[in-house]
């Protein structure tokens, strides 16, 4: 098992450090490891999360219709 530090997890998932530390505060989904007073991150919850987060290709919600058909 490989821990992050935060500075790696924000880099991976395009975020600052400061956002990474609120999201913490905030108890998002994204779980953390305390190491004494360090803060880490496994590698597969971050993949995870990351994952779970996937949007999919192709038309935005805004551009479905109201019904949720898709459309060609």
């Amino acid at each position: 098992m490989k821990l992050l530090t935060e500075g790696e997890v924000a880099q991976l998932c395009g975020i600052t450090k400061p956002c990474l530390r609120r999201w913490r505060y905030e108890a998002r989904e994204l779980p953390f490891v305390r190491v004494g007073r360090l803060v880490r991150y496994r590698t597969e919850d971050v993949e995870r999360y990351i994952s779970s987060n996937l949007q999919p290709v192709g038309q935005s919600q805004a551009e479905q219709p109201a019904d949720g058909r898709v459309t060609a």
